[in-house]
């Protein structure tokens, strides 16, 4: 019985971690956090890119199927809702598919939660898509670049 106490009374003093101990950890973590983060980080910016590329080619695919059906592209006023909803400004859009072009009921945004620009006629074709990127303001480099449809391949 008396080893069962002396053991017991041991174990109690061993309950927890010591300050040094805990800072060890909490260093070992920052290290890991430190190597890690910056990769996980950078693959999420190029995920967002590509997304924001697909989307474009989404969208792209949608005006064409409206201007297919109804002769002409959304103007610039009408914008991208006339994708979703029948178009009330501008032309009439006589043949305007019911239920819309896109699969849900809203135009989504870029991945960086900022509208696509719109514009049509466009500078470089019959409409403009771009997203900014970002920094959702126009020009940039890297991550901050702007997606335009012109410019995909």
């Amino acid at each position: 019985m008396k080893n069962y106490r002396n053991s017991f009374k041991l174990l109690k003093a061993k309950e927890g971690f010591t300050l040094v101990e805990l800072l060890v950890v909490i260093t070992v973590l920052g290290i890991l956090a430190a190597l890690v983060l910056p990769r996980v980080t950078g693959q999420t910016a190029k995920a967002k890119v590509s997304a924001a590329k697909i989307q474009i080619r989404a969208l792209e695919d949608a005006l064409n199927q409206f201007e297919v059906e109804n002769g002409f592209f959304p103007s610039t006023e009408q914008g991208l809702e006339a994708l979703v909803s029948q178009p009330n400004t501008g032309k009439e859009a006589k043949n305007w598919r019911e239920g819309g072009y896109l699969q849900r009921p809203n135009v989504p945004k870029d991945p960086w939660e900022n509208k696509y620009i719109y514009l049509s006629p466009g500078n470089n074709g019959a409409f403009d898509l771009s997203s900014y990127g970002a920094d959702g303001l126009p020009g940039g480099e890297g991550n901050d670049a702007d997606i335009n449809n012109w410019e995909l391949e």
